[in-house]
Protein backbone atom coordinates (compact mmCIF):
# COMPACT_ATOMS: atom_id res chain seq x y z
CA UNK A 1 0.00 0.00 0.00
CA UNK A 2 1.68 3.22 -1.29
CA UNK A 3 1.36 6.44 1.38
CA UNK A 4 2.59 9.46 1.47
CA UNK A 5 4.29 11.30 4.06
CA UNK A 6 4.89 14.58 5.13
CA UNK A 7 8.61 15.63 5.48
CA UNK A 8 10.68 18.30 6.24
CA UNK A 9 12.60 20.14 9.28
CA UNK A 10 12.97 23.68 11.14
CA UNK A 11 16.54 24.60 12.84
CA UNK A 12 17.70 27.24 14.44
CA UNK A 13 21.66 27.81 14.99
CA UNK A 14 23.55 31.47 16.33
CA UNK A 15 26.76 32.34 15.34
CA UNK A 16 28.95 35.22 16.92
CA UNK A 17 30.15 35.77 13.57
CA UNK A 18 30.41 34.63 10.03
CA UNK A 19 30.81 30.92 10.00
CA UNK A 20 31.78 28.75 7.31
CA UNK A 21 29.12 25.63 7.73
CA UNK A 22 28.02 22.43 5.73
CA UNK A 23 24.51 20.27 5.90
CA UNK A 24 23.40 17.35 5.02
CA UNK A 25 19.72 17.93 5.25
CA UNK A 26 18.35 17.48 1.61
CA UNK A 27 16.49 13.94 0.83
CA UNK A 28 19.10 11.38 -0.80
CA UNK A 29 19.73 10.99 -5.13
CA UNK A 30 18.11 6.99 -4.78
CA UNK A 31 14.67 8.86 -3.15
CA UNK A 32 14.53 12.19 -5.60
CA UNK A 33 12.13 9.86 -7.86
CA UNK A 34 9.42 9.35 -4.69
CA UNK A 35 9.23 13.17 -3.96
CA UNK A 36 6.03 14.74 -4.88
CA UNK A 37 7.43 18.29 -4.51
CA UNK A 38 10.41 20.09 -4.73
CA UNK A 39 12.92 19.43 -1.53
CA UNK A 40 14.24 23.18 -1.19
CA UNK A 41 16.04 24.41 2.04
CA UNK A 42 14.52 27.51 3.08
CA UNK A 43 17.70 30.28 4.93
CA UNK A 44 16.83 33.11 6.47
CA UNK A 45 18.34 35.41 6.83
CA UNK A 46 18.48 35.16 3.04
CA UNK A 47 22.22 34.10 2.00
CA UNK A 48 23.67 32.65 -0.89
CA UNK A 49 24.21 28.67 -0.42
CA UNK A 50 26.31 26.02 -2.61
CA UNK A 51 25.35 23.03 -3.36
CA UNK A 52 27.83 19.61 -4.36
CA UNK A 53 28.20 15.61 -3.76
CA UNK A 54 30.54 14.25 -1.20
CA UNK A 55 32.23 10.81 -2.10
CA UNK A 56 29.45 8.75 -1.08
CA UNK A 57 27.09 10.74 -3.41
CA UNK A 58 24.93 12.56 -0.81
CA UNK A 59 23.83 16.02 -1.37
CA UNK A 60 25.50 18.61 0.88
CA UNK A 61 24.63 22.63 1.17
CA UNK A 62 27.76 24.87 1.75
CA UNK A 63 26.88 28.63 3.36
CA UNK A 64 28.19 31.13 5.69
CA UNK A 65 26.22 31.92 8.25
CA UNK A 66 25.85 35.63 9.53
CA UNK A 67 26.43 36.62 12.81
CA UNK A 68 22.78 36.38 15.00
CA UNK A 69 20.07 33.69 14.02
CA UNK A 70 20.46 31.74 11.05
CA UNK A 71 16.85 29.62 10.10
CA UNK A 72 16.93 26.48 7.77
CA UNK A 73 13.68 25.22 6.45
CA UNK A 74 11.82 22.63 4.39
CA UNK A 75 8.80 20.49 4.06
CA UNK A 76 8.16 18.11 1.56
CA UNK A 77 5.72 15.60 0.55
CA UNK A 78 7.04 12.33 -0.75
CA UNK A 79 5.82 8.26 -2.13
CA UNK A 80 6.57 5.51 0.19
CA UNK A 81 5.91 2.09 -0.19
CA UNK A 82 4.25 1.55 3.12
CA UNK A 83 6.00 -1.65 3.35
CA UNK A 84 8.44 -2.20 6.33
CA UNK A 85 12.70 -3.06 5.69
CA UNK A 86 12.61 -6.04 3.88
CA UNK A 87 13.78 -9.13 5.71
CA UNK A 88 15.87 -12.14 4.45
CA UNK A 89 16.45 -14.82 7.05
CA UNK A 90 18.06 -17.07 4.40
CA UNK A 91 20.44 -13.95 3.65
CA UNK A 92 23.96 -15.44 2.74
CA UNK A 93 27.35 -13.83 3.81
CA UNK A 94 29.50 -13.18 0.92
CA UNK A 95 33.03 -14.02 1.59
CA UNK A 96 35.48 -11.28 1.69
CA UNK A 97 37.61 -12.41 -1.52
CA UNK A 98 34.40 -12.32 -3.04
CA UNK A 99 32.72 -8.92 -2.21
CA UNK A 100 33.02 -6.19 -4.75
CA UNK A 101 35.30 -3.31 -4.40
CA UNK A 102 32.59 -0.84 -3.53
CA UNK A 103 31.89 -2.37 -0.57
CA UNK A 104 35.20 -3.11 1.10
CA UNK A 105 35.66 0.49 2.52
CA UNK A 106 32.63 -0.53 4.91
CA UNK A 107 34.61 -3.00 6.25
CA UNK A 108 37.33 -1.11 7.65
CA UNK A 109 37.75 0.61 11.04
CA UNK A 110 36.38 4.25 11.34
CA UNK A 111 36.27 7.47 13.56
CA UNK A 112 33.31 6.12 15.40
CA UNK A 113 33.82 2.27 15.26
CA UNK A 114 37.17 0.82 16.09
CA UNK A 115 36.94 -2.50 14.49
CA UNK A 116 40.36 -2.94 16.12
CA UNK A 117 38.97 -2.49 20.10
CA UNK A 118 36.11 -4.60 19.33
CA UNK A 119 37.32 -7.52 17.24
CA UNK A 120 38.42 -10.04 20.38
CA UNK A 121 34.63 -8.95 21.73
CA UNK A 122 32.76 -9.79 18.18
CA UNK A 123 34.52 -12.81 17.97
CA UNK A 124 33.98 -13.98 21.16
CA UNK A 125 30.37 -13.06 21.14
CA UNK A 126 29.29 -14.20 17.57
CA UNK A 127 31.36 -16.89 16.08
CA UNK A 128 29.22 -19.50 16.90
CA UNK A 129 26.25 -18.09 15.29
CA UNK A 130 25.45 -18.99 11.50
CA UNK A 131 26.95 -16.51 9.06
CA UNK A 132 24.46 -14.39 6.96
CA UNK A 133 21.47 -13.21 7.94
CA UNK A 134 21.60 -15.04 11.25
CA UNK A 135 24.27 -13.34 12.44
CA UNK A 136 23.70 -9.80 11.62
CA UNK A 137 20.31 -10.99 13.77
CA UNK A 138 22.42 -11.77 15.67
CA UNK A 139 24.31 -8.52 16.50
CA UNK A 140 21.23 -6.44 16.03
CA UNK A 141 19.30 -8.01 19.22
CA UNK A 142 22.73 -7.75 21.23
CA UNK A 143 23.04 -3.83 20.52
CA UNK A 144 19.64 -3.67 21.42
CA UNK A 145 19.41 -5.29 24.28
CA UNK A 146 23.29 -4.12 25.78
CA UNK A 147 22.47 -0.35 25.41
CA UNK A 148 20.00 1.91 27.21
CA UNK A 149 18.32 4.44 25.17
CA UNK A 150 17.84 8.02 26.13
CA UNK A 151 18.07 11.68 24.96
CA UNK A 152 20.29 12.19 28.26
CA UNK A 153 23.35 9.76 27.00
CA UNK A 154 23.46 11.90 23.59
CA UNK A 155 27.42 12.34 23.55
CA UNK A 156 28.45 13.89 19.88
CA UNK A 157 32.20 12.20 20.70
CA UNK A 158 30.98 8.41 21.91
CA UNK A 159 32.52 6.30 19.85
CA UNK A 160 31.21 2.58 19.44
CA UNK A 161 33.79 1.27 22.01
CA UNK A 162 32.91 3.70 24.80
CA UNK A 163 29.25 2.68 24.01
CA UNK A 164 29.91 -1.11 24.62
CA UNK A 165 31.51 0.17 28.07
CA UNK A 166 28.90 2.50 28.85
CA UNK A 167 26.33 0.50 27.75
CA UNK A 168 23.86 3.80 27.29
CA UNK A 169 23.31 6.10 23.87
CA UNK A 170 20.93 7.25 21.26
CA UNK A 171 20.08 5.71 18.19
CA UNK A 172 23.89 6.93 16.36
CA UNK A 173 25.31 4.85 19.47
CA UNK A 174 23.36 1.69 18.43
CA UNK A 175 24.16 2.42 14.99
CA UNK A 176 27.68 2.93 15.76
CA UNK A 177 28.19 -0.19 18.06
CA UNK A 178 26.55 -2.93 15.77
CA UNK A 179 28.31 -1.23 12.11
CA UNK A 180 31.93 -2.30 14.99
CA UNK A 181 30.85 -5.48 15.05
CA UNK A 182 29.03 -6.60 11.97
CA UNK A 183 32.91 -5.26 10.41
CA UNK A 184 34.45 -7.46 12.89
CA UNK A 185 32.74 -10.50 11.62
CA UNK A 186 33.73 -9.49 7.75
CA UNK A 187 30.50 -8.21 7.06
CA UNK A 188 29.91 -4.88 5.34
CA UNK A 189 28.23 -1.76 7.37
CA UNK A 190 27.66 1.64 6.58
CA UNK A 191 25.94 4.12 8.83
CA UNK A 192 22.77 6.01 7.55
CA UNK A 193 20.65 8.79 8.49
CA UNK A 194 17.01 10.36 7.84
CA UNK A 195 13.61 10.31 8.38
CA UNK A 196 11.94 7.47 10.41
CA UNK A 197 8.01 7.93 10.45
CA UNK A 198 5.43 6.42 13.42
CA UNK A 199 3.55 4.39 10.53
CA UNK A 200 2.53 1.32 12.16
CA UNK A 201 4.14 1.66 15.64
CA UNK A 202 1.66 1.91 19.12
CA UNK A 203 0.93 5.56 20.80
CA UNK A 204 1.47 7.63 22.17
CA UNK A 205 4.60 8.60 19.49
CA UNK A 206 8.26 9.95 21.14
CA UNK A 207 8.89 13.34 19.40
CA UNK A 208 10.46 13.31 16.18
CA UNK A 209 14.15 13.49 15.38
CA UNK A 210 16.05 12.72 12.58
CA UNK A 211 17.39 9.15 13.19
CA UNK A 212 20.43 6.60 12.20
CA UNK A 213 20.33 3.07 10.93
CA UNK A 214 22.23 0.61 9.35
CA UNK A 215 22.76 -1.14 6.00
CA UNK A 216 24.23 -4.61 5.81
CA UNK A 217 25.57 -5.96 2.46
CA UNK A 218 24.71 -9.82 1.96
CA UNK A 219 23.68 -11.83 -0.92
CA UNK A 220 24.70 -9.09 -3.32
CA UNK A 221 22.78 -6.32 -1.99
CA UNK A 222 22.03 -3.90 0.67
CA UNK A 223 19.62 -4.45 3.48
CA UNK A 224 18.36 -2.73 6.37
CA UNK A 225 18.36 -3.08 9.89
CA UNK A 226 17.97 -1.16 12.95
CA UNK A 227 19.38 -1.59 16.45
CA UNK A 228 17.68 1.00 18.20
CA UNK A 229 14.39 -0.63 17.38
CA UNK A 230 14.90 -4.01 16.24
CA UNK A 231 11.80 -4.15 14.59
CA UNK A 232 11.08 -4.02 10.70
CA UNK A 233 9.65 -0.30 10.08
CA UNK A 234 7.69 1.51 7.45
CA UNK A 235 8.02 5.48 6.49
CA UNK A 236 11.89 5.75 6.23
CA UNK A 237 13.42 8.10 3.89
CA UNK A 238 17.26 8.06 3.33
CA UNK A 239 19.00 11.59 3.73
CA UNK A 240 22.60 10.24 3.51
CA UNK A 241 25.00 7.12 4.04
CA UNK A 242 28.80 6.81 4.75
CA UNK A 243 30.95 5.02 6.94
CA UNK A 244 29.57 6.54 10.54
CA UNK A 245 28.32 10.08 11.53
CA UNK A 246 31.78 11.87 10.85
CA UNK A 247 30.95 11.42 7.16
CA UNK A 248 26.98 12.14 7.41
CA UNK A 249 26.77 15.12 10.32
CA UNK A 250 23.46 17.00 9.80
CA UNK A 251 25.06 20.10 10.23
CA UNK A 252 29.11 20.89 10.44
CA UNK A 253 30.05 24.31 11.62
CA UNK A 254 33.71 25.96 11.14
CA UNK A 255 33.80 27.85 14.51
CA UNK A 256 31.87 28.45 17.40
CA UNK A 257 27.71 27.30 16.85
CA UNK A 258 24.53 26.97 19.18
CA UNK A 259 21.87 25.19 18.32
CA UNK A 260 18.61 27.29 19.39
CA UNK A 261 15.77 25.43 18.03
CA UNK A 262 15.38 21.96 16.47
CA UNK A 263 12.03 20.31 15.36
CA UNK A 264 11.18 17.35 12.77
CA UNK A 265 8.34 15.62 11.36
CA UNK A 266 7.56 12.42 9.70
CA UNK A 267 3.66 12.79 9.71
CA UNK A 268 1.52 10.27 7.33
CA UNK A 269 -0.77 12.08 4.67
Amino acid sequence: MTITLRIGYELVYRCARDTPMIVMLTVHFSRAADLLAPDVMSISPAISADAYRDGFGNWCTRLVAPPGALRLYSTTLIRDSGQVDNVLPDARQVAVQDLPPETLTFLLGSRYCETDLMFDIAWELFRKTPAGWPRVQAISDYVHDHLVFGYEHARATRTAYQAYEQRVGVCRDFAHLAIALLRCMNIPARYCTGYLSDVGTPEPHAPMDFAAWVEVFLQGQWLTIDPRNNAPRAGRVLIARGRDAADVPISHSFGPTTLEHFTVWTDMQ
